[in-house]
């Protein structure tokens, strides 16, 4: 009942399109990795920032950590957190907002 009356303030479509730009981040960071292993033509740099910078920066940190990515880039240990702060600053707005 509680966590009922919680999400019915909530907009569904906010917590939806974040899971999925942070589902969508984590993949192409875990298929960027295969490509690597594999010599196989990589998935552009500014496209995982982008990507990271729209949203996904919590699921391009994990994808990150759990499969050890980027993490010597410091153009990724820099920015990617970064994003995830501001990201994170701007969804607990939001919430309050609603």
């Amino acid at each position: 009942m509680i966590a009922g009356s919680w999400w019915s303030g909530q907009p569904l479509w906010l917590w939806g399109g974040a899971v999925l730009v942070n589902l969508y981040a984590a993949v192409i960071m875990a298929k960027d990795k295969r490509y690597a292993r594999e010599g196989r033509l990589r998935i552009p740099e500014s496209s995982l920032l982008l990507t990271a910078a729209l949203g996904g920066a919590a699921g391009a940190w994990a994808a990150m950590m759990l499969f050890r990515h980027k993490t010597k880039h410091l153009s990724f240990t820099l920015t990617i957190p970064l994003f995830l702060i501001i990201q994170a600053y701007l969804l607990i707005l939001a919430v309050r907002h609603y």
